[in-house]
C-alpha cells in the first residue's frame, strides 16, 4: 500500500477503505508519510469530501493513533465542550470553570488558532506560566484532584490530529466538513469524554457559512459520538459577528475572566449560560435547561466559577495574579478608538474580516510555527441592531506595529455597515 495511491484515489472521488485510511494516518503519525503527502491528502478531502463511513474511519484512526483514555475509574462522568471555530469565541474559558463549579468534572483538550479563528491554547498562554502540554498522567491526576483540566493534545493522545491540525492551518484546508468533524471528535474520544456538547458556528465568521453546512457538520459529529458510545448534542450558534466584544488573545482572556465575575457583554453572557445549561443536562447534573441555567448563574454569583478558574490556572502553573487583577496582562503599544463616521443602526460587523485583521496584527499565524502576539486585537463596541451616533466609539485597535495599524483600522471599519433603517439583532442560537 502506498500513500500516493490513496491520495490519487481520493483525488478521483473514490471511497477509501478503513484499511487505507488507517495506513495513511499511522504512516503520517510515525513519520513514514511526509507533510507534503498529508497536505495533498487534506486538499483532496477538502475538494472532494468524504462519505460518513470514511469520516468515522478517519476519526477513529486519528483517535487510536495514540492512547485512548478510559477515565471511568477516576470519575463517573467526564463532560467536554467544543466549538467549531469563530471570532471572539472564548466560550470554553468561561464555560468550563462554570461546569466544574457545578460539580461536573471537565477534561478538555483544546487547539490553537486555525485560519482567522482564535485558539483556546493561545489565549490561555497569555497567562504567564500556564502549561498547555500536560502529560497523560498529569491530565488524569489533575482531573481526579481538581475536577478540571484544560490543556493541549499530549503527544500520546491523538498525535495524528496534532500534526494534521498544524498542516491544515497553513495549507488552506481548514474549511472541510470531514476534516473539521474528525479533528474535533477524535480529541473528544481520545481524551475520554463521556458526554459532549458541540457548539457549531454558522455565518460569515465561521467555517460553515450556511445553516445547511452547519447541520451537516453537526449531524456528522453527533453520529460519530454515538458510534463511539458518547452522549453528544450539537448547538447551531451565530457567528456573523464576533462573539462578545474582545477579539485577540489577552483581550479575550480578560473578557472571559470578567464573565466569571459577572461582568460581560450581554451576547457572550447569554451564550455561555445556554451552553453551560446544555452541558449540565447532558451530564445529568440538571434535569432540564431551566435548572441548568439557574445553576450556571448561581456559580457566577457565589464566586465558585471564578475560584474554579483560579484552581485551574494554579494547577497548570499559571500566574494566578493575572486572574485576580486583569490589568496585569501585557498591553499593546498602540491603542486607539475609531469613531462611527455616521449615525444609524449597525447592520453588519463582518466577523471574518475582523478575525483576518486580528491575524494580520499578529494575533494568529500566517505560516506554521509563527509566534503569536498575545496583546493585539480589537474591542468591538457595537453589535448588529445597535443604534450608533456619528462620532461615537465604534471599536478599539490594539497593535504593536504602527505599519499594520492603519491597515487594521481600514479593514475593521469596512467590516462595519450602518443602515438608516432599524435592524433587528442577530439570534444567538438557531437550533
Amino acid at each position: 500500500m502506498r500513500a500516493v495511491d490513496i491520495i490519487i484515489k481520493k483525488r478521483d472521488r473514490q471511497e477509501l477503505t478503513s484499511q487505507e485510511i488507517e495506513f495513511l494516518i499511522n504512516g503520517f503519525t510515525n513519520g513514514d508519510i511526509p507533510d507534503y503527502q498529508a497536505s495533498a491528502f487534506a486538499m483532496a478531502v477538502l475538494l472532494n469530501g468524504m462519505t460518513s463511513h470514511e469520516t468515522k474511519d478517519l476519526t477513529l484512526a486519528m483517535a487510536h493513533s495514540g492512547q485512548v483514555l478510559d477515565l471511568s475509574k477516576i470519575v463517573d462522568v467526564v463532560v467536554d465542550k467544543h466549538s467549531s471555530g469563530g471570532v471572539g469565541d472564548k466560550t470554553s474559558l468561561s464555560v468550563m470553570p462554570m461546569v466544574a463549579a457545578c460539580g461536573l468534572p471537565v477534561g478538555k483538550m483544546s487547539g490553537r488558532g486555525l485560519g482567522f479563528s482564535g485558539g483556546t491554547l493561545d489565549k490561555l498562554e497569555s497567562i504567564p506560566g500556564y502549561r498547555v502540554n500536560l502529560t497523560t498522567d498529569e491530565f488524569k491526576q489533575q482531573l481526579k484532584e481538581k475536577g478540571i483540566v484544560l490543556t493541549g493534545q499530549s503527544l500520546d493522545l491523538a498525535p495524528a490530529d496534532g500534526k494534521m491540525y498544524a498542516l491544515r492551518d497553513v495549507t488552506g484546508t481548514v474549511p472541510s466538513i470531514p476534516l473539521i468533524a474528525s479533528s474535533i471528535m477524535c480529541k473528544k474520544i481520545a481524551a475520554g469524554a463521556t458526554a459532549i456538547v458541540l457548539d457549531v458556528k454558522v455565518g460569515l465568521g465561521a467555517f460553515m457559512e450556511t445553516l445547511d453546512e452547519a447541520r451537516q457538520l453537526a449531524n456528522l459529529m453527533v453520529d460519530i459520538g454515538q458510534l463511539a458510545g458518547r452522549k453528544t448534542v450539537a448547538l447551531l450558534s451565530d457567528m456573523n459577528q464576533p462573539l462578545g466584544n474582545a477579539v485577540g488573545n489577552s483581550l479575550e482572556m480578560i473578557e472571559a475572566i470578567e464573565l466569571l465575575s459577572g461582568l460581560a457583554p450581554a451576547d457572550y453572557y447569554e451564550h455561555c449560560l445556554h451552553v453551560t445549561a446544555h452541558i449540565l443536562v447532558i451530564g445529568q447534573r440538571a434535569k432540564d435547561l431551566s435548572e441548568g441555567r439557574a445553576l450556571a448563574e448561581k456559580c457566577i454569583v457565589d464566586g465558585s466559577a471564578l475560584e474554579k478558574f483560579r484552581v485551574l490556572v494554579q494547577a497548570q502553573g499559571g500566574d494566578v495574579s493575572y486572574v485576580d487583577d486583569t490589568s496585569s496582562f501585557k498591553r499593546a503599544k498602540y491603542v486607539d478608538v475609531v469613531n462611527a463616521p455616521r449615525s444609524g443602526f449597525i447592520s453588519q460587523v463582518h466577523a471574518r474580516i475582523v478575525g483576518e485583521a486580528a491575524v494580520e496584527l499578529g494575533a494568529g499565524r500566517t505560516k506554521k510555527g509563527d509566534p503569536v502576539d498575545h496583546a493585539v486585537g480589537f474591542i468591538i463596541h457595537k453589535k448588529v441592531g445597535d443604534k450608533v451616533e456619528a462620532g461615537e466609539p465604534l471599536f478599539e485597535i490594539h497593535a504593536n506595529n504602527d505599519a499594520k495599524f492603519e491597515e487594521a483600522r481600514k479593514a475593521v471599519l469596512a467590516a462595519h455597515k450602518v443602515s438608516d433603517e432599524f435592524v433587528s439583532p442577530l439570534p444567538l442560537f438557531y437550533e
